[in-house]
């Protein structure tokens, strides 16, 4: 298994991806055993200091940048030959695992990466690799740096340290600074086909085939829901109740019960995720500050400033989760019109809801394509209320009122 098997779908990034792996391990070798030297690359190297990789939702540019990581760190003797990036020796499984010294994985389930974390990782890249290679640091939500953290890291990526690699994930260019983006080379990941998103579900986390088939193609091409849907029969009961929306708007009453429901839905989805992490995060910090786990024993003077923070951060977490569950929900709803509109244009094109048919033929029938593309803007219009911050419910509840007038 090579590091690059659970890229989807980007034959031409893990060509690029893996010929620079090529050319930095050469400057490595070059370089000798000491990790403060900087390689000098030559001019047809295609190996760089700063990566950003960008593609729509779902396309992998997380696992694309890991992969990367991996390759960078590959100790096989057999690289030489076949390349770096085997998934087999310990540079490749501790870097995809998350345990490797040189590898920093940098993801957030918060609003926003402020300035203290980002001078945190600043820090962090200036050290020489403790292995002699590379200091990796993989940001993943690059997009989400605030306008002073991304001030921060533009000093850090113009002057980079000799042996340390960027990594940043976004998903268009435009979501980060142009000043970065401008120091960083570019990598445009595509959607993954249906057909091989439904492969890896298989054969990465065996599922069913059909299910993995319907789940694919249901999420589009987006590998990591379409692994929850097909996994989590929750998840699954609320993509269902979701498409159900269209038919419940009849009225005005319906509207905003639909809204409410759809809000609740999130809500629920977001105390879900707290149930299963919140507990185990405060339990370890209650442990690490000398609270035996479990037995709601009295904290040590002096560490309440700690666990304050922690919930602090559960409670920016929650908000966070509760959003991208919500937009979850809209990007199903987009989907369900957009299959109207083909219906509608007598299009050939894969429905995503094809196991919604008859709801979807019920609502084609009832409107023109007009006014399903309307439809379409009022739920554009919704996800673009909640980046504003608009009150949930407030902006949902104006989006139901438009699916019914259309």
């Amino acid at each position: 298994m090579a590091v690059w098997d659970d890229l989807v779908g980007q034959d031409r990034v893990i060509e690029q991806l893996a010929a620079a792996a090529r050319d930095a391990d050469a400057l490595v070798t070059a370089a000798g055993p000491d990790a403060s030297a900087a390689p000098e690359a030559a001019g047809a190297s295609r190996m760089t200091h700063a990566w950003l990789f960008t593609g729509p939702p779902g396309s992998g540019r997380a696992t694309a940048a890991r992969a990367f990581a991996a390759a960078l760190q590959c100790v096989s003797p057999d690289r030489a030959t076949g390349g770096p990036g085997c998934g087999f020796c310990d540079g490749c499984h501790t870097s995809l695992v998350g345990t490797h010294a040189d590898v920093e994985i940098v993801r957030t389930d918060l609003l926003s990466i402020g300035v203290k974390e980002t001078r945190d990782l600043v820090r962090r890249a200036q050290l020489s690799p403790a292995g002699g290679r590379w200091q990796v640091i993989v940001l993943e939500d690059a997009d989400r740096l605030t306008e002073g953290a991304g001030n921060v890291l533009l000093k850090a990526v113009e002057e980079p340290a000799p042996r340390t690699v960027w990594l940043l994930c976004a998903p268009s260019l435009e979501d980060v600074l142009p000043t970065i983006r401008s120091r960083c080379r570019s990598l445009t990941l595509r959607t993954p086909p249906t057909a091989a998103v439904a492969d890896i579900l298989v054969r990465r986390d065996g599922i069913e085939p059909e299910l993995a088939v319907r789940s694919a193609r249901a999420t589009q091409g987006h590998i990591g829901r379409a692994r929850r849907l097909a996994t989590d029969e929750r998840a699954r009961a609320r993509r269902a109740a979701v498409l159900k929306m269209p038919l419940r708007v009849a009225d005005m009453g319906g509207c905003l019960k639909a809204a409410q429901e759809l809000i609740d839905a999130a809500a629920e989805d977001a105390k879900q995720v707290a149930e299963e992490v919140d507990t185990k995060e405060t339990e370890e910090l209650r442990a690490a500050l000398g609270a035996a786990a479990g037995t709601g024993g009295r904290l040590p003077r002096g560490t309440a400033g700690a666990m304050k923070e922690l919930q602090d951060r559960q409670k920016r977490r929650a908000t966070r989760t509760q959003r991208d569950s919500l937009d979850l929900a809209l990007t199903d709803l987009t989907g369900f019109y957009r299959d109207v509109l083909a219906i509608q244009l007598g299009s050939r094109v894969e429905l995503a809801n094809d196991d919604a048919r008859d709801a979807l033929e019920r609502v084609a029938r009832g409107s023109g394509p007009e006014a399903t593309l309307r439809r379409i803007e009022a739920i554009t219009a919704c996800r673009q209320a909640l980046d504003r911050n608009v009150a949930p419910l407030l902006a949902v509840e104006a989006m139901a009122v438009a699916l019914r007038a259309g």
